[in-house]
């Protein structure tokens, strides 16, 4: 049985999207050396599940669907930007939600079904949606600038209607993503 890297994933609204094209706009202006994050390909990822399979698909299924009966749907607002691991050694550029407890509910449970299948458990989360990945520390300074003036910026708010388990298949000009299923929130 063949296996493939997958995650679990909320897409971004295309209305939300000119407005996170502006911030990778703007870090464009640092003249660091950043890939960015394609617009098709913008997502908070819930978990990245590895290499997994076919049978595993349908166990993680019906966890999905188990944590999202248990769940009611909710409205998340896209705003803040930052860095991981921090803003003086730069990786992944992010933008992130306002506080939300019941987004931060909803990703702990579906942590703990999916420990029950053997993943390993979260440390901690940030909610993030990455735009952004640096090569290397070129205009460090400046790119932490752009994301500090940034921090405040409001992209939108949206209501999270379905979850994506999806796959992922790295290639040299970046990663191809295909659903593999779609649960409706």
């Amino acid at each position: 049985m063949s296996k493939f890297r997958s995650f679990l994933a909320i897409d971004i609204e295309p209305k939300l999207k000119n407005n996170i094209k502006i911030i990778q706009n703007g870090l464009k202006n640092s003249e660091a050396n950043i890939k960015f994050v394609s617009m098709e390909n913008l997502h908070f990822t819930l978990k990245f599940f590895g290499d997994i399979n076919e049978n595993m698909v349908g166990k993680l299924s019906i966890a999905i669907k188990e944590v999202l009966n248990e769940n009611d749907s909710l409205t998340i607002n896209i705003k803040g930007t930052g860095a991981f691991p921090n803003d003086k050694v730069m990786k992944v550029l992010w933008v992130g939600i306002s506080r939300n407890d019941e987004f931060i509910n909803l990703i702990k449970n579906f942590d703990s079904k999916f420990s029950n299948l053997g993943f390993k458990k979260e440390r901690s989360y940030t909610p993030h949606l990455t735009i952004g990945r640096m090569k290397n520390q070129k205009n460090r300074e400046e790119v932490s600038k752009i994301l500090k003036d940034f921090k405040g910026f409001e992209i939108g708010s949206m209501k999270i209607k379905n979850i994506y388990l999806k796959k992922s298949e790295l290639t040299p000009k970046g990663p191809i993503y295909e659903n593999i299923a779609i649960f409706n929130f």
